[in-house]
């Protein structure tokens, strides 16, 4: 077996100490860390456990001077189980490639961390391990504390909750401008239209019907006012945060996504928008009727 192939497979270190530079620097290991977690693409993996095995390695910055037995002068382990962890939490992940860039991207938001390896294993859906292997190397000074979601100073963005009265307004328009006039980041949320969707008696296929019903009048909101928006993603929503865009919610796959069962209050749209707004660090929802356009 050529040197390659063999550090291919080979655990995570053996790849940092063959790709070692010239300046030497310290490593951290994690090695053969499983998880069980609710992850992947196929429709068939939604809802069911799945074994993920985390093999990962940090190079750090040499500590300066002696380490006096301080647990406070290193880069503890803690803050690699503590990454995964957090990211699992975050949300539900299509692919391992997803999770491991942000499990990267969190490590090295460590002041020491210069250099990780991530690999990121399937256990059950095959005769071996599948999985992803990634090295990631620092660009830009971090971020400090592992929980930073938001830059210090960031505005909190302002949910609306629109009646469908609401979004029929003639005054749509002029409101949409006091909003931007305003310059806070907006995100604006409906509900299902007042001609209710489909119903089933299954309660997972009416949740999908509800979610999709809202994406609709999401988009029925859009196409009366072409600031408005429709985003689905965390990412997007950040985005317009920062860009000043007015966002629409589509909520499906956040709410499909969630890992502490958001997806049970989607036919109460008032706990729904509130969880919404917990979610993205919002002051609260407004609840905005046609009488409020005016």
């Amino acid at each position: 077996m050529s040197n390659d192939i063999r550090l291919a497979f080979s655990h995570p270190s053996e790849r940092a100490a063959a790709t070692a530079l010239a300046t030497p620097r310290d490593r951290i290991s994690l090695r053969d860390h499983i998880v069980e977690t609710d992850i992947g693409a196929f429709q068939s993996e939604r809802g069911a456990m799945q074994r993920i095995q985390f093999n990962v390695v940090v190079e750090i910055q040499p500590i300066p001077g002696p380490l006096e037995d301080d647990v406070d002068r290193i880069l503890s382990y803690d803050a690699i189980t503590e990454a995964i962890a957090t990211e699992l939490a975050a949300e539900r992940h299509n692919l391992l490639e997803t999770l491991a860039e942000r499990i990267a991207d969190r490590i090295l938001r460590e002041p020491l961390a210069m250099r990780v390896f991530v690999r990121v294993e399937k256990l059950d859906r095959g005769p071996g391990a599948l999985g992803v292997e990634i090295v990631r190397e620092r660009t830009k000074p971090p971020l400090r504390g592992m929980g930073a979601q938001k830059r210090t100073g960031e505005a909190r963005p302002l949910v609306f909750r629109l009646s469908n009265a609401a979004i029929g307004s003639g005054n749509l328009g002029a409101w949409l401008d006091g909003l931007e006039a305003s310059g806070r980041p907006v995100i604006l949320c409906v509900g299902v239209p007042d001609d209710l969707p489909p119903q089933s008696p299954v309660p997972a296929a009416q949740r999908r019907i509800d979610l999709l019903a809202m994406e609709q009048n999401a988009w029925v909101l859009a196409g009366r006012d072409k600031r408005c928006v429709v985003v689905e993603s965390r990412t997007e929503l950040d985005w317009g945060i920062r860009n000043g865009r007015i966002s629409v919610w589509a909520p499906s796959k956040i709410v499909l996504d969630a890992t502490d069962g958001a997806a049970a209050v989607v036919q109460e749209p008032g706990a729904l928008m509130t969880w919404f707004a917990a979610l993205m660090g919002a002051e609260g929802v407004i609840a905005v009727g046609a009488e409020d356009m005016g």
